[in-house]
């Protein structure tokens, strides 16, 4: 039987063209509706051929007996060291991620402990944030002594819709997330709660990126680290008067956290800029916290 190279090659390519990764910013952008501004991408030779070869890194192609080629994506997550599986133990007491305003009801749909792994961690003085993940989502932990101070574990899926997607991103650089997170404790015989509030960026990246910087737009510049796939970083949070104005009960203005939005930079193993992603806006995360702000939306556009 005569062989049709040029033809079999064809095919490949449409397979390959077809099993593209979800476009994740698509979805984020629509369930972040309200809450974050569109981001402009810059992007250099070197991260548009790395784009080329993301899509060949998540093929797997297998023969069957027929001699049917058929394309597979394969997704799978780090095994925790015991130190990294107590430290997820302690980010989801309840057993699993839990509802964004409710911290005792237990979000089952989300996956239980056992599903997520310790992907990457930054640690500086101040302690330490990590992003921790299962092939579905993500929920950020940034971990307290005093456990009844602890920050929720709030769920978000990867690419921000449902069933979500790990490995759905194109390019060397997915910025899963730019938010806030506290690390809440109390002081003295009263109890007075402290709250100090980090600004962190974390997301995914792909294996040929080395090193990320994330420009806080403040002055401040911090390298994320980097690990397993995935980044993080954080940086304190600081307090700017609210623009609305008003004050507190104790006739103290009301402030807010200065969260301009960002620039993340992949750079590759000679130093070259892979992507950068820009003006990467602040906002919530969770699968509530988008529906509500989607839902703020559309009241707000319905006629009066």
């Amino acid at each position: 039987m005569t062989i049709d190279e040029q033809q079999i090659s064809a095919e490949l390519l449409l397979m390959a063209d077809e099993a593209r990764p979800i476009d994740a910013l698509a979805y984020a952008r629509q369930a972040r509706i309200g809450s974050l501004r569109r981001r402009r991408r810059s992007w250099s030779v070197a991260g548009l051929a790395a784009t080329a070869s993301v899509i060949a890194s998540v093929i797997v192609m297998t023969s069957g007996g027929s001699g049917q080629v058929t394309a597979a994506r394969e997704e799978r997550l780090p095994d925790n060291t015991p130190q990294q599986l107590q430290a997820v133990r302690e980010c989801m007491p309840k057993g699993g991620p839990v509802h964004n305003m409710d911290g005792n009801r237990r979000l089952s749909e989300y996956g239980t402990v056992k599903d997520f792994r310790l992907l990457v961690e930054y640690r500086d003085k101040g302690g330490s944030t990590a992003l921790v993940g299962s092939l579905s989502g993500f929920v950020l932990c940034t971990l307290t002594t005093q456990k009844d101070f602890a920050e929720l574990a709030v769920f978000t899926y990867w690419g921000f819709k449902a069933p979500g997607n790990m490995t759905g991103f194109s390019g060397p650089l997915q910025v899963d997330a730019y938010t806030s997170h506290m690390h809440s404790y109390a002081v003295g015989p009263e109890r007075i709660q402290k709250d100090d509030t980090y600004r962190v960026v974390a997301g995914r990246v792909q294996s040929d990126v080395r090193r990320v910087e994330i420009d806080w737009a403040d002055g401040r510049r911090t390298d994320a680290r980097v690990a397993n796939g995935f980044f993080i970083a954080r940086v304190p949070g600081r307090s700017v008067p609210d623009p609305a104005g008003g004050e507190d009960p104790l006739g103290k203005p009301f402030t807010i956290l200065d969260s301009p939005p960002v620039t993340v930079t992949a750079y590759g193993p000679q130093g070259q800029i892979l992507e950068q992603d820009k003006d990467v806006a602040f906002g919530p995360l969770g699968r509530e916290a988008t529906d509500q702000a989607s839902r703020q939306a559309n009241e707000r556009a319905l006629p009066r």
